[in-house]
């Protein structure tokens, strides 16, 4: 599968090869899972300094016409007209039955949108825009630009050696910055939980770019196995996994994404679903799960009352390096979904005691401004 004509490569393959990094096949691209430090001390200097993640296998899309926030409002739930020039909303596409088939971020700039698309979505989600906009919006696929994210709460400092202008930026905000000479769009957001910035660059600076950053104190390379954690510890959900086409926001927890205006509105795909499930209470509910012990549940891990009854699974599951514990979060009925409530997990055959919790399970640092 990591045959190299198989799998598609980022523009920084030769750099995570330079630094140890393990390869693996995720999304159509061979990306790197860890370095050789390991996942719990790359996770752990994350949430202590500033880690680099490689996200170009994600889809850049720009949405260009006479109004495309009004245009894109078509496919998804999200207030995207409501936002001002240089902010971001998280959303996702949605179905006619109401499920999720992609979250995303779009990003409102002068004269356009900039949306950045799951990777393992991209090229659905670049057709859904094309035959959704189509006569009211064009859809150019950024495919020369890079994508990569510093996290951690010294991103700020070491980022803002490259250019001050980003110390001040606030969550969920966007700009145009020269970094080293290339045009960047930065935005200050991440999937951590942690304070950072995703920076998209052309892919032909990447490297030279990415070696600077790593040649500062603060700064180590970070694989998708640590990013997985930290965004599990976060209580962010992973498209496939925690959200699918059968998962719907309200079942989701992603209520908070939906403005309002667009409820009332009711003119986004899966609408009158959704809706319902507001008024009525969904049938199932994405939750936050802490295993007693030490041993995680993964993925796919039946979920069973006190009663031996299976109510539901595990969506995603691991060891939360920062708790030094087990964490998960999966989808029970609605009527066990209160934090305190105890379960039982199937783990190889056997019932372990769980309970279901708040998330996230780390609490989340991200800067709003001073």
């Amino acid at each position: 599968m990591s045959d190299p004509q198989q799998t598609l490569r980022t523009a920084l393959y030769d750099l995570h090869l330079e630094l140890g990094g393990k390869m693996v096949p995720f999304a159509g691209y061979d990306m790197p899972v860890q370095y050789p430090a390991g996942i719990m001390k790359e996770h752990l200097h994350t949430r202590e300094a500033a880690g680099l993640f490689d996200v170009s296998h994600m889809g850049q899309v720009v949405i260009k016409g006479a109004d495309p926030a009004k245009s894109i409002e078509k496919l998804l739930p999200g207030d995207i007209q409501g936002l001002e020039t240089g902010q971001m909303r998280y959303s996702f596409l949605t179905n006619e039955a109401g499920g999720i088939l992609d979250d995303l971020i779009v990003t409102r700039r002068k004269n356009d949108l900039f949306v950045v698309v799951n990777a393992a979505c991209k090229e659905q989600d670049i057709e859904i825009f094309k035959s959704g906009l189509a006569g009211e919006a064009t859809v150019e696929v950024l495919s020369d630009r890079s994508l990569v994210a510093l996290q951690g709460p010294k991103a700020a400092d070491v980022l803002a050696r490259f250019n001050a202008d980003v110390a001040t930026m606030s969550f969920m905000t966007y700009q145009e910055l020269e970094i080293l000479g290339a045009h960047c769009f930065v935005t200050r957001s991440g999937y951590t939980g942690e304070d950072g910035y995703e920076i998209s660059m052309p892919s032909d600076q990447a490297d030279m770019i990415c070696r600077k950053l790593l040649a500062e104190n603060e700064v180590e390379a970070i694989g998708l196995g640590a990013r997985d954690s930290l965004r599990l510890e976060a209580g962010l959900c992973l498209y496939g996994h925690d959200l699918t086409e059968k998962t719907t926001p309200v079942q989701g927890t992603l209520l908070w994404a939906i403005a309002k205006r667009r409820r009332e509105e009711a003119n986004f795909p899966g609408a009158d679903v959704i809706l319902k499930e507001i008024a009525e209470k969904p049938a199932m509910k994405r939750v936050g799960i802490l295993p007693e012990g030490r041993a995680p549940a993964r993925e796919h891990t039946e979920i069973a009352d006190m009663d031996g009854n299976i109510i539901g699974e595990i969506t995603s599951g691991g060891f939360g390096p920062t708790l030094q514990a087990p964490v998960a979060m999966g989808y029970v009925p609605f009527a066990l979904s209160q934090p305190g409530t105890e379960i039982q997990l199937m783990v190889r055959g056997k019932a372990r005691p769980a309970k279901v919790a708040k998330m996230p399970f780390v609490e989340q640092r991200y800067y709003r401004g001073e």
